[in-house]
């Protein structure tokens, strides 16, 4: 059983990377570089930091740590770096609004995959919960489907379903070592996208934009996520992900002054009391169970 103050941190660290996660949009916004230019030198810095941090902490046992990922970090690697590179190409061929609609779905496939893999089942509460957001997240797309946007919305699934298995992977692989599992994953992400990347070497502006991009939504923001996800039941750390959908918005909203319109508010709104009616019950729950 999960302990209460360990359900409290993997919530917390939940939402911190969703927070990170979120500033996706602002990064985006001030680049104006090719999908493979950004994918590949986002990838890069991300890997950086995390190899960094596995250096850190593990120092001469670095390898060990890397290989300590075993036949699982062989499948949740490249799971790991389909994540990656399919979110951000989704954003190229489709709108927003259809990459967050397929992504509010995340919360009932990793309950889904938690279900078939580790007979975990996820309350009624937060299936409720997770309901109401998914409304709350087609009022702010607006229901903006069009059919011209398969291909966009294909890939949006793809990185929803492997985030999905891998945030499950964390909660079934306890030992395995996240830094190590997504240095791995952005690196091979890099791999992929250098020879498709078309400019030289970015300005000095942007290079800075990108190491903060890499940096903090595909390093850190990783990294929290996963490490919080496996305290928590998969449905509510998924549940936590969805207001990634709201914040990205507000972001943009905030730094650049751009109006997220009527739908937007009203949705997020949604959303966030989705969340909210959820997680106080939860965090009660736990405030009123007996010690151990």
């Amino acid at each position: 059983m999960i302990g209460d103050r360990s359900r409290g941190l993997g919530i917390a660290l939940v939402a911190g990377g969703t927070v990170l996660w979120s500033t996706a949009g602002l990064f985006m916004r001030a680049l104006d570089l090719t999908l493979w230019t950004v994918l590949g030198w986002r990838a890069l810095f991300g890997g950086l930091a995390l190899a960094l941090i596995v250096v850190v902490r593990h120092g001469r046992r670095s390898g060990e740590a890397v290989r300590s990922l075993g036949v699982a970090g062989l499948v949740a690697v490249p799971l790991t770096a389909v994540s990656m590179l399919s979110y951000v190409a989704a954003l190229k061929l489709t709108t927003v609004a259809n990459v967050l609609a397929v992504y509010a779905t995340v919360p009932f496939l990793a309950a889904g995959i938690a279900w078939l893999w580790l007979g975990e089942r996820a309350t009624v509460r937060v299936m409720q919960a997770s309901g109401i957001a998914l409304v709350g997240i087609l009022v702010v797309t607006g229901f903006a489907a069009r059919p011209d946007d398969v291909a966009g919305s294909a890939l949006a699934f793809v990185m929803t379903a492997s985030f999905a298995v891998v945030l499950v992977m964390a909660r079934r692989y306890p030992n395995m070592e996240m830094a190590s599992l997504n240095a791995l994953g952005a690196g091979l992400c890099a791999l992929v996208c250098w020879p498709l990347m078309s400019e030289g070497i970015p300005s000095a502006r942007d290079l800075v934009i990108l190491a903060g991009f890499g940096i903090v939504t595909s390093g850190i923001a990783y990294l929290l996520f996963l490490i919080g996800g496996r305290l928590i039941r998969s449905s509510e750390a998924g549940l936590i992900g969805t207001t990634d959908v709201v914040m990205g918005p507000l972001w943009v909203w905030l730094v650049f002054g751009e109006d997220p319109g009527r739908a937007a508010i009203i949705g997020g709104a949604i959303v966030i009391l989705a969340v909210a009616w959820y997680l106080a019950d939860a965090l009660k729950a736990d405030a009123v169970a007996p010690a151990a």
